[in-house]
């Protein structure tokens, strides 16, 4: 038996054992608490209604839009006769004019449905698809020039179901858009909203008849705004957008959250002829101010100031002297144009349009060709580094067009991949060019920094590093004088526009 001393000791034993399990299990239960995974966590369900519910607004939201424009949306069938007759030469006559409606989307994968039906008689009618929208209780319909242009018949359906014939009013080729006019009263219209302030990100809906069905609708946000250069109209500030823009869908709305059109669906950038999301829509504003001069005039008059002009790149704005490429350039002040009266000169570069800031040589160009003739435009210039205040009063665009073709027998050369040639009195009349105005272009080697510059056979070289150039001898001199041989800054014409280039050494 054991002694009370030895039965203590054996308790003691027992109970360290048992702080040591209880250790060992509170530190693997730690562990095992820590290390596991979260549970995963189920929404509940009012989480889920709520959410649910969320998805049924937007619906309804969009169901609510439909209703409000779909009275104000209507399809179009256009017709127009086109001249030709196959049996004269036993070849399809030339049809590229009457397909510009239905290439304009479709590429050369126009489907069957909308094939160009075609007689074997000297005329023959083409027939195309598109879309508009009502803007006047009286009848009159915005559209695409491109749908309804040179048309001998447009016929509009309602979505009640009505068909009428339509006049157009005018139609205008350098904006894209139209105006056709039904003779009706009390026709509900989309009211227009304001497409400058439309931002990214923001939703958008499209609505027309792509593919002959009507009363379409498709959603997408704004992609992007004021696009220019994409080389689809002459006068471009489109509104890029996501939402899906099929053939047909052309002419008709693309509408904000409110219910109000924001711009005229016009194209798509597609290779097979549908929508990758890639769709373009002239902006309301512009829209408007070309449907006020047609509803008053039956044209477009666009203001004229009688300057060519570039954009400001960050090689030009450094030449310049320009802390950054904001502006646009003056290449070229016309003799007599109101940019010369007001005082306007080569190489000056505008900053501000009535007191707003000017960023691109597009958004100057569309804004001065958007002014009435008549109207007084308060520009700020820099010149030689000065801000300088300059007014013009605006005056009609003109008719214009003049082209340059390429010379021949270069007489002198330039390291910078480019030969020139005396400017005789034959060349200058051939080029339409002022005697002792420079030297001429003659070529231009592949590869070089003049070939990659734009350089071309023909143009005129006016001046180097801001001094003119009236013949050979002066060029040779001036590209002698080149300190850094680094950059060259050139002033060319093509005998339509004058511009500054600058050519950079290869490194």
């Amino acid at each position: 038996m054991m002694n009370a001393k030895q039965s203590e000791n054996v308790k003691k034993s027992i109970a360290s054992r048992i702080a040591v399990a209880s250790i060992i299990m509170f530190g693997s239960a730690g562990y095992l608490a820590f290390s596991a995974p979260p549970p995963t966590t189920v929404p509940s369900s009012v989480e889920s209604e709520k959410a649910i519910r969320n998805l049924e607004q937007s619906g309804r939201a969009f169901s609510s839009i439909a209703k409000k424009i779909s009275p104000a949306v209507v399809s179009l069938r256009v017709e127009k006769k086109v001249a030709g007759d196959s049996s004269i030469t036993g070849q399809p006559s030339d049809d590229s004019s009457a397909d510009e409606m239905l290439k304009r989307f479709f590429g050369d994968r126009i489907p069957d449905g909308l094939k160009q039906r075609h007689s074997p008689q000297r005329n023959h009618a083409v027939v195309g698809q598109g879309s508009g929208f009502i803007v006047s209780a009286d009848g009159y319909i915005l559209t695409n020039h491109h749908v309804v242009g040179d048309s001998s018949k447009v016929t509009v359906r309602f979505n009640d179901g009505r068909e009428m014939t339509a006049k157009v009013v005018g139609s205008d080729s350098q904006s894209d858009v139209a105006v056709i006019k039904v003779d009706a009263k009390n026709l509900t219209i989309l009211p227009m909203g304001d497409s400058t302030a439309t931002e990214v990100g923001e939703w958008v809906l499209a609505s027309g008849a792509p593919y002959g069905l009507t009363q379409t609708l498709t959603a997408g946000i704004v992609s992007a705004v004021g696009r220019n250069s994409v080389g689809i109209t002459n006068y471009e500030n489109f509104i890029q957008t996501d939402a899906a823009i099929n053939p047909g869908n052309s002419g008709g709305p693309l509408v904000n959250l409110r219910g109000e059109a924001v711009g005229i669906n016009t194209a798509i950038v597609s290779k097979n002829g549908g929508s990758v999301g890639l769709g373009f829509a002239i902006p309301i504003e512009m829209a408007k101010q070309v449907y006020d001069q047609i509803v008053e005039h039956g044209s477009v008059v666009r203001g004229f100031l009688g300057v060519r002009i570039q954009g400001l790149t960050q090689d030009l704005a450094e030449q310049f002297g320009m802390k950054d490429s904001r502006g646009v350039l003056v290449g070229e002040v016309q003799r007599g144009a109101p940019g010369e009266k007001a005082g306007l000169k080569q190489a000056d570069i505008i900053v501000e349009l009535d007191g707003k800031k000017i960023e691109e040589a597009a958004a100057f160009r569309n804004a001065i060709a958007m002014k009435s003739p008549g109207s007084k435009v308060d520009l700020t210039v820099v010149r030689d580094g000065q801000r300088v205040a300059v007014s013009a009063t605006l005056d009609k665009l003109p008719e214009n067009g003049v082209s340059a073709a390429a010379s021949e027998n270069p007489k002198s050369s330039s390291p910078w991949g480019f030969s020139v040639q005396p400017l005789t009195g034959e060349l200058a009349k051939k080029f339409g060019y002022a005697p002792d105005s420079g030297v001429v272009i003659s070529e231009v080697t592949p590869g070089s920094a003049a070939s990659d510059a734009g350089l071309e056979p023909g143009m005129l070289v006016q001046q180097v590093n801001r001094h003119k150039i009236r013949n050979s001898d002066e060029f040779n001199d001036m590209i002698g004088k080149e300190k850094d041989g680094k950059s060259l800054l050139l002033l060319v014409s093509d005998g339509q526009n004058s511009r500054f280039i600058v050519l950079k050494a290869a490194e």
